[in-house]
């Protein structure tokens, strides 16, 4: 097995230890192995050529993520930041452990923390590409259950700050999705405010 095989099939059981799961096309996943697999499909389509630090970063970006409860930090957008920030450095923690475990070279280990920690948004062609797949992830996936919970004003809001982080390239590739109708609407408004 290459090691980019090792490293997928420990990511990927880890994440299978995610409590919460998701039912997509009649099969069930737990919820954060869903999650891995579908950024790593939307990476790969974004990116057919992507080197191999950016697609183990797609395969890791979340890793164990339901370690770190967003309620074990305080209400609101300073909170929510923090609880973020120190999700990022955790995933990029246990990403390196298990690419070290497996003797993946230093520069590859530094390449995928780099991703994973979005060092260089907007100047980094891989991290951009890495944002934009989690943005769509976020939009095929989770945004209409999202759309359930939250009043019209926040959900424009959040799909607004969702676009300003994403390449021409990633909104191009919205077309795609299929969305509900309330889904439509609101994301209609947020691209054309006035």
């Amino acid at each position: 097995m290459s090691n980019i095989q090792q490293a997928y099939t420990l990511f990927d059981q880890y994440n299978q230890r995610s409590p919460g799961s998701i039912t997509y096309q009649g099969k069930t996943y737990p919820i954060e192995y869903f999650y891995a697999l579908k950024l790593h499909q939307w990476v790969l389509k974004l990116e057919p050529n992507a080197g191999e630090a950016l697609q183990l970063a797609s395969r890791c970006q979340h890793i164990g993520r339901w370690e770190i409860a967003r309620k074990t930090y305080p209400e609101g957008r300073i909170g929510y930041l923090k609880w973020r920030s120190d999700l990022s450095k955790f995933h990029s923690k246990k990403c390196e452990e298990i690419l070290r475990s497996i003797d993946y070279s230093e520069d590859i280990i530094k390449r995928v923390k780099e991703i994973i920690l979005k060092k260089g948004i907007k100047n980094d062609y891989e991290v951009q590409v890495i944002e934009d797949a989690l943005c769509l992830v976020f939009l095929e996936f989770q945004y209409d259950a999202l759309i359930k919970t939250q009043p019209a004003e926040k959900m424009i809001s959040i799909l607004q700050k969702t676009l300003a982080k994403m390449s021409d390239i990633g909104k191009k590739n919205t077309q795609g999705i299929k969305f509900s109708d309330p889904g439509k609407m609101l994301l209609l408004k947020a691209m054309n405010p006035t």
